[in-house]
This record gives C-alpha cells, sequence and structure tokens, in this order.
C-alpha cells in the first residue's frame, strides 16, 4: 500500500499520514500550537453568510 504524504500546514514539511504519527497533520507539537494561536489570535476567518447577506441588502 502506498504511504500517504501531506503537508505541515505551518511549515511545508512532508508528513507521513499514519497513527503513530502523533500531530498530524502537522509535523510536530510545535507546529500545531502556532497553529492554535493563530486561529485563538483570529487571524483566521471564516466568512459568514449573514455578513454577506446585510452588505446585499446595503446595496
Amino acid at each position: 500500500m502506498k504511504k500517504l504524504i501531506v503537508t505541515c500546514p505551518t511549515c511545508g514539511k512532508p508528513v507521513e499520514w499514519t497513527p503513530e504519527q502523533r500531530w498530524r497533520p502537522f509535523c510536530s507539537e510545535r507546529c500545531r500550537l502556532i497553529d492554535l494561536g493563530e486561529w485563538a489570535a483570529e487571524s483566521y476567518r471564516v466568512p459568514s453568510e449573514e455578513k454577506q447577506s446585510e452588505d446585499r441588502d446595503a446595496e
């Protein structure tokens, strides 16, 4: 069976997707915590449908 390799979302290193890889999809706990911190600081945002419909009503 071919091994699945993914890219760490934080640093870009290749990561083998296996049960032994504890931090997948991240390469390490450090990269996982950096990503968590970005979410906590609201650096990542998911647009809401409400905001879009409010913008359309203003037009």
